[in-house]
């Protein structure tokens, strides 16, 4: 397969650009995003099958059922990070291997519904909290140990509503590709 194919699977939307300026109306559009993927995901692969399930998004990609798993978890540990930075100095998160949880027997396996409740409850508390975020709150910050880069809690909305839409759309493009 072509290499600017599968980029083009790879990141059906683009890759996470920080804006220049953050608005008012680019978090509130971030955080519908937010409030409104565990429904939108839960809708787009509550019909598939199991075999539709255990297939990849791309050649040498995880299943649909490792992504709906592996979004849940990301999020979770994003949930996490915002807590900590609300709650602590710049603190220094803890990274996690993602692909290595990818791997793990329960992620390869487990059925999605577990994942699809599990998104539901954790946006739930996490749009909750966002929403209750002052200005001050939103530039409060975190650091990741992969590079020391710093984020603000503004940007992380965003990165979570990108890292939303980009695993939708490896489903829903696996989903338009194949007529399901």
């Amino acid at each position: 397969m072509e290499k600017e194919v599968l980029e083009q699977l790879r990141y059906p939307i683009g890759k996470f650009e920080i804006p220049e300026s953050i608005t008012e109306s680019k978090l509130e559009e971030w955080i519908s995003v937010l409030e409104t993927l565990p429904q939108r995901l839960s809708d787009l692969v509550s019909p598939l099958s199991e075999e539709q399930l255990e297939t990849p998004y791309r050649p040498d990609g995880w299943t649909v059922r490792q992504l709906v798993h592996h979004i849940s978890d990301s999020h979770h540990n994003s949930y996490i990070r915002f807590k900590w930075a609300l709650t602590e100095d710049k603190p220094t998160i803890k990274a996690y291997d993602e692909k290595a949880w990818a791997e793990l027997f329960d992620t390869r396996t487990a059925p999605i519904l577990m994942s699809l409740y599990h998104l539901s409850a954790v946006h739930a508390k996490l749009v909750y909290l966002i929403r209750g975020l002052s200005k001050q709150d939103l530039k409060r910050s975190f650091i990741h140990p992969d590079g020391n880069q710093e984020t603000t809690l503004e940007e992380n909305i965003g990165r979570y509503a990108w890292h939303s839409n980009h695993h939708f759309a490896h489903i829903e493009n696996l989903v338009k590709r194949k007529g399901w």
